[in-house]
């Protein structure tokens, strides 16, 4: 029995507007495109291209591409 890494679940998003940083616990279940920030109030939404707000403005990606090999839990 192999044991898996456990993806991380807590992201620091940058807004892209003020540059406040936030910490965030990401969904496991549901990609978010949307994230209101704190700070400015500016919507931030998934770049093209990303699944959602945690790949485009996070320090960590979403659970389900951690899981496809990129980033902590990877190792990468």
């Amino acid at each position: 029995m192999t044991d898996e890494p456990r993806a991380t679940l807590i992201s620091t998003l940058t807004c892209p507007e003020c540059g406040a940083h936030h910490c965030e616990r990401m969904p496991e279940d549901a990609c978010q495109y949307f994230y209101d920030c704190p700070t400015c109030g500016a919507v931030m939404r998934a770049k093209p291209g990303d699944c959602c707000v945690f790949c485009s403005y996070g320090d960590v990606p979403c659970p389900s591409v951690q899981a496809m090999g990129r980033g902590p839990a990877s190792g990468t």
